[in-house]
């Protein structure tokens, strides 16, 4: 069977992410990029919104035969996808983009979330002065999930209203993701020329 990339899984945060947010920008680059469209994006319900994640990639597998996903979250969308991630171990995303989570603790769900390593690589986005979480915070909650964790400096919540557009670095991560990905699908036998068109 021939390799097919990872596809693009945006997974926005409360009220949505509107037409000038980066996260629908970043769709925009990806022609089967699909995003979680929640039932009600005012009401911050955690396993709702969970199950939402799984319930579209479940709708995307009937419609193309499986795949891996690559998934990148924002806001209360990144709690959503931690605790899809520990609901679901055999889940198909296999590489996860965390940027400016929502505290946990300012909806009570500290305890819904998952405390441990998460079973696929991922990276948290975070900033010093984000309003819905503390950088301290975020490095706590990615030193719990094991995964890589960025400071970008004062830049608030990481959204349209802190100036984010084009996010070229939620980009360049995808991009190594995908590339990652065919690392490690590429088998062990190719040939000094697969390897060199391969970089």
């Amino acid at each position: 069977m021939a390799y097919r990339a990872p596809r693009l899984l945006i997974i926005p945060g409360l009220h949505d992410s509107g037409p000038a947010h980066w996260q629908t920008w970043l769709q925009a680059q990806y022609r089967d990029a699909r995003r979680v469209v929640q039932r009600d994006f005012s009401r911050p319900d955690l396993p709702r919104w969970a199950d939402r994640i799984q319930r579209t990639l479940e709708s995307a597998a009937h419609e193309q035969a499986g795949g891996e996903w690559i998934a990148v979250a924002h806001s209360f969308g990144c709690l959503a996808l931690a605790r899809h991630l520990a609901d679901h171990p055999d889940s198909p995303i296999r590489q996860a983009l965390f940027v400016a989570p929502a505290e946990p603790d300012k909806f009570g769900l500290a305890e819904s979330l998952p405390h441990h390593r998460l079973h696929v690589p991922s990276s948290l986005i975070a900033s010093q002065d984000d309003p819905w979480m503390s950088a301290a915070s975020a490095l706590r909650w990615a030193s719990r999930w094991g995964a890589s964790f960025s400071n970008l400096g004062a830049v608030g919540h990481i959204n349209t209203e802190s100036g984010f557009g084009p996010f070229p670095l939620a980009k360049r991560w995808v991009e190594a993701a995908r590339a990652r990905a065919a690392r490690e699908h590429r088998p062990a036998h190719a040939g000094i020329q697969e390897w060199h068109f391969a970089v």
